[in-house]
């Protein structure tokens, strides 16, 4: 690997460039940035770290052995389009974008390339990120090594069929705003017992570091590690059972049904808006 060159400067292209960068995979000299317009942003991305930004396609795109997609989905269509002249079959190009398909991405490209779709989340920010990815026939099996390295910088790398990352996006792309707002509701909680906000924040945050650790290295479900918390009679079966009444497991199921539909439906609409922009002939 030679050169990265990014589309897009927001959160997530920070937190890679931020992960490739401790991991030594590249050299800052040949980690390049743009965006659509906004030069405070670049500016503040190469002071930051070092990397290189530009407005000239050519000079950013010339020799990437990677071009990281990493814009707003709604500006997925125009940014591809920008760049095609100077994308080649030899290059890798990777996609962070929610509900963009593969086809969608090969359409725009009008090029037999190999295309990488990944769905990390915000995690990314601290290398702890959950990270799905699927890739077309044309990547190979040093691109895909590559492509472990690469998602490897800012958490755990997942392989799956292109068809299960809308799941994918509603479950752990989205997934960490659903700790968050439980998180905010425990917060609140703490204060209405009675507790220091902050002390009750910090007891929040191992509590569920230590749960979720738990999960990771038993050999217990997390249905049985919940049952063996609760004792009857006692206080969690208290706090369970208003959960339940409440329905708060379902309330969980169906906000990632509904996360998992909204990624279909945007990538549908992307698919609908290259129907208008890119005539077949």
């Amino acid at each position: 690997m030679k050169k990265i060159a990014f589309i897009g400067a927001g959160s997530m292209a920070e937190a890679f460039i931020s992960g490739i960068l401790e991991n030594s995979l590249i050299d800052r000299k040949n980690v390049w940035v743009t965006n659509n317009s906004n030069e405070e942003r670049l500016k503040k991305i190469s002071n930051t770290y070092g990397v290189r930004t530009t407005y000239d396609l050519n000079e950013l795109l010339a020799g990437a052995d990677i071009v990281i997609l990493s814009m707003k989905p709604k500006d997925a269509a125009s940014a591809i389009q920008n760049i095609r002249e100077y994308l080649t079959e030899s290059m890798l190009v990777v996609s962070v974008l929610a509900g963009v398909s593969i086809s969608t991405i090969e359409t725009l490209a009008r090029l037999p390339i190999a295309v990488v779709r990944a769905m990390p989340n915000t995690s990314a920010a601290v290398g702890k990120s959950a990270t799905a990815v699927a890739v077309n026939e044309r990547v190979t099996p040093q691109q895909i090594e590559l492509m472990k390295d690469l998602f490897g910088t800012v958490g755990l790398t997942t392989f799956v069929e292109e068809e299960q990352l809308d799941a994918v996006t509603g479950l752990s792309g989205s997934g960490p705003a659903y700790i968050y707002y439980l998180i905010e509701a425990m917060e609140k909680s703490a204060v209405e017992v009675g507790l220091d906000k902050d002390m009750a924040s910090e007891l929040i945050v191992q509590t569920l570091i230590g749960a979720a650790e738990m999960v990771k290295n038993s050999t217990k479900s997390s249905e049985q590690l919940r049952r063996d918390v609760t004792s009857p009679g006692g206080t969690t079966e208290a706090g369970v059972k208003v959960l339940e009444e409440h329905q708060v497991q379902q309330a969980f199921i169906s906000c990632i049904k509904a996360a998992t539909a909204q990624s279909k439906k945007m990538g549908a609409a992307l698919r609908e808006q290259l129907e208008v922009t890119e005539p077949t002939s």
